[in-house]
């Protein structure tokens, strides 16, 4: 039997670089995508050095010709994808009115229509695929909308909300979809990252932790009613928690609270 197969966007560092060597240790072979070719090389040297099969490619996740062109390369071999891991991801923190706009177009750009390209771009392989399954990044910030990180929250919340609707709208076809949680998380994206969230919350997760998570989702029983959001960090589950038992009102007020606003 072939190995199984995880396509991974934003793959050359941080989450990505970690779960594309989660997968690998786990006998996967790797699909491996990014903008950083020395990056993707270097992990393509480590991988190979654990005896892992690996394939990369420079991707640029807002084209969507680009998709199709790294997908067919990819699958090419046995025609099918296991998982699809859209976790290619910016950010930019501030207050909104002087982050440039040329800087929030590419957050939503990349953050959510990388994903949306993405999911589109895939979907015959995971259709093809017996139990395909597809991790979308998300962020505790799409809990509720944060301060000094709104348009970056906002692209989590859209990414959120394409999660489950397509958790929904490709059951039919064995497609399982899932959401990872993290809050801040130790990679170049938040180093020097000041807000009043991060002053409140500190800056505790490490990507092998995420991609621990990644992995351990990917690999639970489908159950009548599957989990679709997965919270991780114990910070994160506590807020998880209580957005789901505690009125909008005291979500603001707890979110005012932590970004010191």
């Amino acid at each position: 039997m072939s190995a199984p197969s995880v396509f991974i966007t934003g793959a050359a560092a941080g989450i990505g670089r970690a779960t594309a060597l989660t997968f690998a240790r786990h006998g996967y072979r790797i699909g491996a995508y990014d903008i950083d070719p020395s990056g993707l090389a270097a992990l393509r040297d480590e991988i190979t050095g654990l005896g892992g099969e690996v394939v990369i490619g420079e991707l640029d996740v807002t084209d969507a010709a680009a998709w199709s062109t790294c997908l067919a390369e990819f699958t090419s071999a046995a025609g099918k994808l296991d998982i699809l891991v859209n976790n290619a991801g910016v950010l930019a923190n501030g207050d909104f009115q002087d982050i440039p706009l040329d800087v929030q177009r590419r957050m939503i750009d990349i953050n959510f229509y990388g994903a949306l390209a993405g999911l589109h771009a895939a979907f015959p392989y995971l259709r093809d695929t017996a139990h395909a399954q597809v991790v979308n990044m998300c962020s505790a910030s799409a809990l509720y909308g944060q301060p000094e990180l709104a348009t970056y929250s906002a692209t989590k919340f859209a990414l959120r909300a394409l999660t489950e609707a397509l958790e929904l709208e490709w059951r039919r076809y064995d497609i399982r979809v899932l959401a990872m949680w993290p809050l801040f998380v130790k990679t170049t994206m938040t180093a020097g990252m000041e807000t009043g969230s991060t002053k409140s919350l500190g800056i505790n997760l490490g990507p092998d932790e995420v991609a621990a998570a990644v992995y351990s989702a990917t690999h639970r029983g489908r159950g009548r009613l599957p989990k679709v959001h997965y919270p991780v960090g114990r910070q994160t589950r506590v807020l998880a928690a209580m957005s789901q038992v505690t009125p909008n009102w005291m979500q603001r007020l707890l979110t005012r609270m932590l970004a010191r606003t």
